[in-house]
């Protein structure tokens, strides 16, 4: 089972739930909770374990050979994003807009455009006892995070048992690269605040988990600095409102020193635990 921890804006606490819920739940079951944004990469911060696996991921990308290459102008006609260009003596490829789609590639007439692998970020596995935590980073330069988070799920799709809850830390906002991030979830929960930014923005990630078609709950982060707005917009909405983690300043100090909260802030272990609860109801089919 995928959980997908998500939010229509960043720094709503995404993270904050994602590592707290992974370690409260890795307590009593194995559990793995993989850090999807991976242009921004924090979980790690938060956790410690040993090293198990690494290495470099690659996207396909094409190589203009000019011996055989007419410069008919097919690949550049047949790219729908623009990353290859034909010139008067020769063929230009931008990695940088290339979706690795092959189109280019497999309609040359003279095979003047072969798949390349380029390296575009590095995945990183950690053990600690019952909790797995699987890390991707875009390198610097990358503009194109979906290809990467693609690549993540694979890698989780076939080291982890399909029964194991992994915990998907998901990139903020509603583009690509949310949406790339939880299409495979089986439960999204969506962080928000209570402002006005904060229910705009949920109201986006709404719109986009409904035509996903996933299940999906709010939790609301630092409860009691703004208004009701977005409880009542989920009443209205009929969305389960799952959870509140109250406003602290406590909250902040433990979150700046890279602590986990759930030893330390009672108020933030109940809300953890009842997200844990609304898993576990959708595990048993409880939830619709």
């Amino acid at each position: 089972m995928k959980v997908a921890i998500a939010s229509g804006k960043g720094g709503t606490g995404k993270t904050t739930l994602a590592t707290n819920l992974a370690s409260y739940l890795s307590r009593t079951a194995p559990v793995a909770l993989v850090d999807m944004d991976v242009e921004e990469p924090n979980s790690a911060l938060f956790l410690s374990g040993n090293a198990h696996h690494q290495e470099t991921k690659s996207k396909q990308i094409p190589q203009w050979h000019a011996k055989n290459c007419t410069l008919c102008g097919n690949c550049q006609e047949v790219c729908n994003f623009n990353a290859v260009l034909v010139m008067a003596k020769r063929v230009m490829v931008f990695p940088e807009l290339c979706h690795s789609c092959y189109v280019c590639s497999e309609l040359c007439p003279t095979q003047s455009l072969p798949m390349t692998q380029k390296p575009m970020g590095e995945l990183t596995h950690l053990k600690a006892d019952n909790l797995d935590f699987v890390e991707s980073r875009l390198l610097i330069g990358e503009e194109q995070a979906a290809p990467l988070i693609k690549q993540t799920h694979d890698y989780v799709d076939a080291n982890f048992l399909p029964e194991m809850i992994k915990i998907l830390d998901s990139p903020p906002g509603t583009a690509c690269p949310m949406i790339e991030a939880t299409k495979d979830a089986d439960l999204v929960v969506l962080v928000t605040e209570p402002t006005p930014f904060g229910l705009h923005d949920l109201k986006l990630a709404v719109e986009t988990v409904r035509h996903l078609g996933k299940t999906f709950g709010v939790v609301i982060n630092r409860d009691g600095i703004g208004d009701d707005a977005v409880a009542r917009y989920c009443e209205d909405e009929n969305i389960k409102l799952i959870a509140r983690i109250p406003n602290s300043r406590r909250i902040a100090e433990i979150y700046a020193r890279g602590g986990l909260l759930i030893d330390e802030v009672p108020a933030v272990k109940d809300a953890v635990a009842l997200v844990a609860t609304t898993i576990q109801d959708h595990l048993k089919g409880g939830t619709r």
